[in-house]
Formats: structure tokens, C-alpha cells, sequence
């Protein structure tokens, strides 16, 4: 369940950033190579950055294998109301790309920075997920993991 968690958090961040995205292209004016640039191209380099970088990074790795193996010791993503909350996290934090893009419309600055800190949030969850996998490779942990369940 904890890594079924991981991964649908993981797809879920995507998915609300691609609708973010769409909506975005779709109202914010500007030539095609400009919105190309920082609503796909950029965030996509944060992204890759953020998730790389947390994973190759022996300290950031390990810190955030602490992270999800505490996260999971308490229980975080292992009941329908904590996968939920964390769900309506990602919708509220993706607000802040909306309101962005509506401020844009209105002769405000252009979301990029709202583009690019959302994915390299989701970024992090994807390195969360693959810390996960690792985290049940580890036989200590397997038989915590299955003592648990």
C-alpha cells in the first residue's frame, strides 16, 4: 500500500501539472516557442534536476530515505484519508499555478517560476518512490515492512 502510495503520488503530481500546463498554453498569451520553453522545456530540466540530483547525492538519498521510512513508520500513505490528504496537497499547491496564469492574464508576470517549482516538487516524489523499492530491497527493513502489514 505505502508503495502503491509513493507511485499514485508520483502520477497524480504529474497529472495535475499536465492539466495545469494545458490550461495554461490554452489561455496565457505568447508565441508557442515561449510557452514551450517555460511551461514544458524548464520545469522539465527542474524536474530531472531535482529527482537526479536527490538520488545520486549520497547525503540528500540518504536523508530522504529517512524521510519515507519515517513517513511510513507513522503511517503516512497507508489509509485512504492520509492518500486522499495527500492528494488535495497536490490540487492545493497546483492553486498556486492557476492563480499564476490568472494573474498573467491580468498583466501580471508569466507562471514560470510556478511551473518550475511544481516539478521539481513532483521531481522529489518520483525519487521518493524509487527510495521506496530500494528501501523494501533492504532485508532489515523487508521483514520491519512486512511486520508492519
Amino acid at each position: 500500500m505505502f508503495r502503491r502510495m509513493q507511485y499514485s503520488a508520483v502520477v497524480a503530481g504529474a497529472l495535475i501539472y499536465a492539466a495545469a500546463a494545458v490550461h495554461a498554453w490554452r489561455v496565457l498569451p505568447g508565441a508557442a516557442r515561449f510557452k514551450l520553453d517555460w511551461i514544458v522545456l524548464w520545469p522539465g530540466v527542474l524536474f530531472s534536476i531535482s529527482a537526479a540530483g536527490l538520488l545520486a547525492a549520497k547525503p540528500a538519498r540518504r536523508w530522504l530515505e529517512t524521510l519515507v521510512w519515517v513517513s511510513f513508520r507513522i503511517g503516512i500513505g497507508q489509509s485512504v484519508v492520509s492518500v486522499l490528504t495527500f492528494v488535495l496537497v497536490l490540487i492545493s499547491l497546483a492553486g498556486f499555478i492557476y492563480i499564476d496564469t490568472l494573474s498573467a492574464l491580468h498583466g501580471g508576470r508569466f507562471p514560470a517560476s510556478a511551473f518550475a517549482a511544481y516539478a521539481a516538487a513532483v521531481g522529489v516524489l518520483l525519487a521518493q518512490a524509487v527510495l521506496v523499492r530500494r528501501i523494501e530491497r533492504d532485508p532489515v527493513l523487508r521483514t520491519r515492512i512486512e511486520g508492519a502489514a
